[in-house]
């Protein structure tokens, strides 16, 4: 128990870590206007992928970042914080080796939904950054994380911490690789230079790595990574929220901040992963977590579906990364979806956007109301469904609902399985340039159906007002 309290307290100091990192980079993207590319034509590049330089493939350097990856938390977990699960020995690694001893571990909900995938996120960059392409640099995420299972704990290797450190790696991955090239223009020189090389070695250590390895930090020199025009816009929210916990206990009030980061669009480049990535963070004033919810959704492949004067849809398959956890609810999982993204222009000044999609839930993990003493969530695999829309007037007043839906049987813990039903709203207007006014009333609902056990049927409402700035800008 002294351990699992030891993870939480660093797992809680790398996430506040992480928010005050991503804040600091979008607002170094913003301020460095030289660094943006002029916009091309949409014609010219949706039907394309992104012109990139050749870069040379080091296999050597990517291995050694990898072996480095491996072993800095290693030696920290065994020689410093000296804690029991690092004591390796050959009898142990024997025993790790056979595949029938795989299992199911019970670590602490963050621990396993958010640390593991940030490792991931470690494996995966030893080798995109360097030379390799997203496609070739998703196997070193699952060997990373077989190798860490395998070889750095004492505890038999885990079914969980396989599929969250590969799976949630390689979204994590792609998508600190992308804004920590966006960050560093190697044009700058002086302290703005040495700040965004700082921000960007924080947001992925192994591609700051590779640039001091290179004598690449702070120098001069011509831009390496691809010529990127993708469209980048932010939201920054504060404001008051107010969430019922589900129990007879009165609602919970307080303060509460967001940022929503947005890189590309689904009609340019949708045939190159991850042109289009949404980005969610949101942190506030609650009793069991500093951030209560982190998602990262990532194109993989995109097909044009009709595109008139007054409308443009597209077919997005995506891969999904979602952490939520605050004191009322909490819910993490990595899924794939296919989805329809429709945009209709009914006047000069109207807009509609519409989106559908249906997909699979890789790894869920859910509240099990009958937990024991160890693991208090149930892990399995599901569908997931999603449908909305939204209603933009004169770019001033927007209003949107959205309604998301998954049904997941239980693969390891209480036999059962759960429907988990999503509705979120937002009214919003924009009363001065760049600055909106918004309220937005939803809820969470979890039913739970077990097969010994009397079902459960819990409810999660809240509602958020809040003042909201947005940037936008062409790179």
């Amino acid at each position: 128990m002294i351990q699992i309290k030891h993870k939480k307290e660093l797992i809680s100091y790398k996430a506040t870590l992480l928010s005050l990192v991503l804040l600091a980079s979008v607002t170094s993207l913003f301020a460095q206007e030289q660094v943006f590319f002029p916009a091309p034509p949409v014609d010219s590049t949706a039907k394309k992928p992104l012109i990139e330089r050749p870069v040379t493939k080091r296999f050597g350097r990517s291995a050694f970042l990898l072996g480095v990856s491996e072993m800095a938390p290693f030696l920290s977990d065994r020689y410093v914080r000296n804690v029991d699960y690092a004591q390796i020995d050959f009898k142990s690694t024997a025993y790790n080796i056979n595949p029938a001893h795989w299992a199911w571990d019970d670590d602490d909900f963050g621990t396993n939904q958010f640390a593991h995938p940030f490792h991931g996120s470690l494996f995966y960059n030893s080798f995109r950054s360097n030379g390799y392409s997203f496609w070739q640099s998703v196997p070193a995420a699952f060997a990373g994380s077989y190798l860490w299972e395998t070889f750095a704990e004492v505890q038999a290797p885990s079914i969980n911490d396989f599929i969250n450190t590969s799976f949630g790696g390689i979204i994590l991955g792609e998508m600190t690789h992308r804004i920590s090239n966006k960050i560093v223009n190697n044009r700058h020189t002086g302290f703005r230079r040495q700040v965004n090389e700082v921000i960007a070695l924080l947001i992925n250590p192994t591609n700051g790595l590779n640039r001091i390895l290179d004598k690449r930090w702070g120098k001069a020199m011509r831009n390496t990574t691809e010529t990127d025009s993708s469209k980048i816009s932010a939201e920054f929210d504060i404001g008051q929220r107010k969430f019922n916990t589900g129990d007879k206990i009165a609602p919970r009030y307080g303060w509460y901040g967001r940022m929503r980061f947005l890189y590309g669009t689904p009609s340019q480049n949708y045939r190159k992963p991850f042109s289009n990535i949404s980005m969610n963070i949101e942190f506030g004033k609650d009793d069991s977590s500093i951030i209560n919810n982190v998602s990262v959704h990532g194109s993989l492949a995109g097909w044009e579906m009709k595109t008139t004067e007054k409308m443009k849809s597209y077919a997005i398959l995506s891969a999904n990364y979602d952490y939520l956890n605050n004191e009322a609810f909490y819910y993490s999982a990595q899924s794939v979806k296919l989805n329809i993204l429709t945009e209709l222009g009914l006047l000069r000044k109207a807009k509609v956007n519409t989106n559908v999609g249906l997909g699979v839930v890789v790894l869920a993990a859910i509240p099990n109301a009958y937990a024991g003493a160890e693991r208090n969530y149930n892990y399995g695999s599901g569908v997931s469904f999603n449908a909305g829309g939204g209603l933009n007037l004169l770019e001033k007043f927007y209003y949107g609902l959205n309604y998301r839906a998954a049904w997941v049987v239980t693969l390891n813990g209480s036999p059962s399985h759960f429907y988990l039903h999503t509705v979120t709203s937002e009214i919003r207007y924009m009363f001065i340039k760049n600055l909106s006014f918004c309220v937005e009333p939803g809820y969470f609902r979890l039913n739970g159906v077990y097969n010994n056990l009397p079902d459960i049927n819990r409810s999660y409402p809240y509602i958020r007002l809040s003042l909201r700035y947005h940037l936008s800008a062409q790179q």
